[in-house]
């Protein structure tokens, strides 16, 4: 693929989508450790220099995809949760299922949790201020409209709910990353069958530990 230069503001923001609809097809061959600014610019048919007119830098592309998915992934969700959780049980029963339904929904979207285990550690790095006070705006709103299905489904979280939305994101990136052992510690698992608590999948221990953080916030709040 190769492009005349833009010119007009239709065409730029046309490029622009262009890079980033490449760079989410390049997450669905390979993690996001692996997607490079060289090889993102060659499928596009941009030179480098380029594709940093549009984006200032990998970085840059792949926190904007990370606030796409997020934003898709909540629009989603809520029709999942208004199918999988039963307003009228008992309100542990629905912060349990709230929590199965929202586990299992992010486990299935493992581009979405990829960004996300790389957020702050790699994302958050190498752009400017401004990128990261969009990303963050747009993220804290997000974490707003999570903390509304979370008080309509499971209401006796109360005020601990923008806590418990926050800290599943957290959870998430960390159980991301902890559920993909290096081949080191996937041969450790075998020769000592004992560690195998250790050895955790996804789905299952993000709704547990979502689970837990539901109904701590349903005690602490009463």
């Amino acid at each position: 693929m190769t492009f005349q230069r833009a010119r007009s503001a239709a065409q730029r923001e046309e490029r622009r989508r262009t890079i980033l609809d490449t760079a989410l097809a390049m997450l669905d061959e390979m993690p996001v450790a692996d997607v490079s600014l060289n090889e993102l610019s060659r499928r596009v048919g941009l030179a480098k220099s380029n594709v940093l007119r549009y984006f200032e830098s990998r970085e840059a592309v792949l926190l904007e995809l990370l606030d796409r998915a997020l934003r898709g992934w909540l629009a989603e969700v809520a029709d999942e949760l208004a199918a999988g959780v039963d307003p009228n049980l008992p309100a542990d029963e629905r912060g349990a299922r709230f929590a199965a339904v929202v586990a299992h929904s992010l486990a299935r979207r493992t581009v979405l949790c990829d960004l996300i285990g790389a957020q702050a550690g790699v994302l958050e790095h190498n752009v400017s201020v401004d990128v990261v006070v969009g990303f963050k705006r747009s993220a804290l709103a997000g974490l707003g409209t999570m903390a509304e299905l979370i008080q309509r489904y499971v209401p006796e979280v109360g005020d601990q709910a923008a806590s418990v939305c926050l800290f599943t994101v957290i959870l998430t990136g960390g159980l991301w990353t902890h559920c993909r052992p290096s081949p080191s510690a996937l041969a450790a698992y075998q020769v000592d069958p004992a560690l195998a608590a250790l050895h955790l999948d996804l789905a299952p221990a993000l709704e547990s530990g979502l689970a837990l953080l539901i109904a701590g916030a349903m005690k602490r709040s009463g």
